[in-house]
């Protein structure tokens, strides 16, 4: 019997397993539980064919309460399998001689909420109640669990009020509930109100903080962590780095590296790939690049390759993205469906229609991965921002999905950038119709409209629009200074040193004019005839509030690092790259689209973007 569970627990190929099984058979010893519970749990743990495993258990003679439990198990972990596992356990309901006991109710649950449904479960639960095992805190847990994932999370805090015990996990998976669905005002009153916390819920909160953008909120729990006294895990620590790439905190970044050096932290893939996410999101792409060249043990999986090549795309350097995709095909490493996404992203800002092109009629011939509708706005991007939106719009009208609002309005965008009002206007109508409510459509045609002067059409969309009630997302940029966040709106006047800074400004772009910048006040999308009240209006976008700031607050020749949450106008980009000359600085912005590199009154985009 120790011999048989030897070898079982060496088996690492489903060819292995089967010489081992032939032993037990010839042996006897696969009349026994315990070895056939053994060779269950080793079918599952290397991916087995499924149908093996019901070929064991089929062919056990009386099994017991214990090998229905783990054949439940297998089943319900197995991605493809919760319908076989709650079939078992109906079996098992059904078998006179033998009472479910609250491990095969907490494994039906789990095969309920993988798939099989909340009516199915609400069938589990009936009988856990019958067999007075509702009260379990196994099963309890089991319950609230299958509630979350089917995101049912009122049923799920239902069953954790009213149950009288409960444990860490109990806490975290509710906890979890909220955050999954980005309710974090739920997720916070809960986390605040838990009688102590472990990383799980630090975690949890941070992940949840991610989910819904609020990048600061994020650092934020995960210093006051810190200051509990709470050792982050690799999870924890890949969390925060991602909020401080989507803030382009470098300096937050940094010490998060530092942080994981100092307590030998166990670097693997995905934290590997969190740390090349956030140097190259933060402008840092040589530093990036060394540390994706310097640990080739963690090469085998996706997850630094999507960074590196996400990384290289956001900048613009499809070149070098296509390089590193071409030698993770070298390395074998599989691509999936996040690669093709930054792949094509890195074709769309490196203008590269050919490629992408080849790319995207390659992924299912190639590789397996078939295109969804985020690849196919991929692709109509790319068309679009080439100026061949005749082709693009074909490409959404003979693909196999439904396009949605996303793809349309992509289409769209580009109608703006290339200025074309007919066009512009009949997507714009297809957008209406799909969604009469999307406040994005008309501001993109309010825009298209202002761009060509068509003033009396601007000013009809967007009387419309305020009739509506609703707000156009607002301009905002944000920059670090010191490991310190300070966040600038369109026209803020709410800083601290406001004074200081309009002053600044006005003094900047006095500069700026000597040296040849002329305001683009078409791109001023209000009726106004007056030009100086237009130039007036420009000056006030947030992100040369931010730039302004971060000249008046650091020393000659440091780098300025900003986030903006839309795109970056036409003017605002012709006065950054005067700014990088005039100031001799290095800017770096993100805006929606990607990264703008300006040094010397150029930009990395070359004014496409």
């Amino acid at each position: 019997m120790v011999r048989c569970d030897f070898l079982l627990g060496s088996c690492k190929s489903f060819r292995q397993i089967k010489q081992v099984h032939a032993q037990l058979i010839t042996s006897g010893l696969i009349l026994h539980p315990i070895p056939t519970n053994k060779l269950l749990k080793q079918l599952s743990s290397i991916f087995a064919p499924i149908s093996y495993a019901h070929m064991v258990f089929d062919h056990f003679p009386q099994p017991d309460l214990f090998l229905y439990n783990t054949i439940i198990k297998v089943l319900a972990f197995s991605t493809t399998s919760s319908a076989d596992s709650f079939t078992r356990f109906r079996s098992l309901i059904r078998e006179e001689r033998l009472v479910p006991n609250q491990y095969s109710f907490a494994f039906a649950f789990k095969a309920c909420g993988s798939g099989v449904g909340v009516l199915e479960g609400e069938q589990v639960r009936v009988h856990a109640l019958k067999l007075g095992l509702e009260n379990n805190l196994f099963v309890t847990n089991a319950l609230i669990g299958m509630y979350v994932n089917l995101d049912f999370v009122v049923d799920a805090r239902k069953v954790f009020e009213w149950s009288p015990y409960r444990d860490m996990y109990s806490w975290n998976i509710m906890l979890s509930g909220y955050a999954r669905l980005g309710k974090m005002d739920e997720a916070r009153q809960l986390f605040d109100e838990m009688p102590e916390r472990d990383v799980v819920s630090w975690t949890t909160m941070i992940s949840g903080c991610l989910q819904v953008g609020h990048f600061m909120e994020a650092v934020d729990i995960f210093h006051n962590m810190l200051a509990k006294g709470m050792s982050p895990n690799e999870h924890t620590l890949a969390s925060a780095l991602s909020a401080c790439a989507n803030l382009v905190a470098l300096d937050q970044g940094r010490w998060m590296h530092v942080y994981i050096k100092k307590n030998n932290i166990q670097m693997n893939e995905r934290l590997l790939a969190g740390l090349i996410d956030m140097y190259a999101k933060c402008g840092e792409l040589e530093f990036a690049s060394k540390l994706f060249n310097s640990n080739p043990q963690l090469m085998r999986k996706v997850w630094p390759w999507n960074a590196m090549i996400g990384g290289f795309a956001v900048h613009g350097k499809s070149k070098e993205a296509i390089e590193v995709f071409e030698q993770m095909k070298i390395e074998k490493v599989s691509p999936n469906k996040v690669t093709f996404v930054s792949l094509l992203n890195a074709c769309s800002h490196g203008n590269r229609v050919k490629e992408g092109r080849y790319y995207f009629e390659s992924m299912a011939s190639h590789y397996g991965v078939k295109p969804v509708l985020e690849h196919y706005g991929c692709l109509v991007d790319l068309l679009g921002r080439a100026g061949r939106l005749k082709e693009a719009e074909e490409i959404i009208s003979s693909m196999h999905l439904t396009p949605d609002v996303a793809i349309w309005g992509a289409l769209l965008s580009a109608c703006k950038i290339h200025k074309d009002v007919e066009m512009g206007e009949r997507i714009g109508k297809i957008v209406k119709e799909l969604d009469p409510n999307h406040l994005g459509c008309h501001v993109l045609l309010a825009n298209i409209y202002s761009l060509t002067g068509n003033w009396n059409e601007a000013r009809t969309l967007r009387e419309k629009i305020a009739v509506s009630g609703k707000k156009k997302t607002p301009g905002c940029s944000s920059i670090e200074l010191n490991g310190m966040f300070h966040q600038f709106l369109v026209g803020d006047r709410s800083h601290p040193q406001t004074k200081q800074l309009y002053l600044f400004l006005d003094e900047m772009i006095t500069k700026l004019k000597i040296a040849g910048y002329v305001p683009e006040s078409g791109e001023v999308l209000l009726d106004i005839d007056d030009n100086e009240d237009r130039e007036t209006a420009l000056l006030k976008h947030s992100e040369k509030l931010a730039i302004a700031f971060g000249l008046m607050n650091t020393t000659p020749k440091t780098p300025i690092r900003i986030v903006k949450n839309l795109r970056v106008c036409n003017d605002c980009h012709l006065a950054i790259k005067f700014i990088s000359k005039v100031y001799d600085r290095e800017i770096i912005v993100r805006d929606r689209i990607r990264y703008h590199h300006f040094k010397d009154g150029t930009c990395s985009c070359n004014d496409y973007w």
